[in-house]
């Protein structure tokens, strides 16, 4: 599982949602979202930073990094 995967996977756990409640709170779809955790290399990259910015981060080239972070 990549780094993405695991930190989308944790920090949805953490917050106590669900796949399907963090689908609809984000507004992605469920099988996105499993995919996403599952580590599928071939999500959209647009749809990845929605995933993040429920937790206020972002993908940038690289690294995972906060949304307030200079890049």
């Amino acid at each position: 599982m990549n780094a993405i995967a695991e930190y989308v996977k944790a920090s949805r756990r953490a917050a106590g949602l669900t796949q399907q409640e963090f689908a609809m709170r984000s507004g992605l779809g469920l099988r996105f979202v499993r995919e996403l955790e599952q580590g599928k290399e071939t999500v959209r990259m647009d749809k990845v930073n929605i995933a993040l910015a429920m937790f206020g981060m972002e993908a940038v080239p690289g690294k995972i990094a906060r949304k307030d972070e200079d890049q």
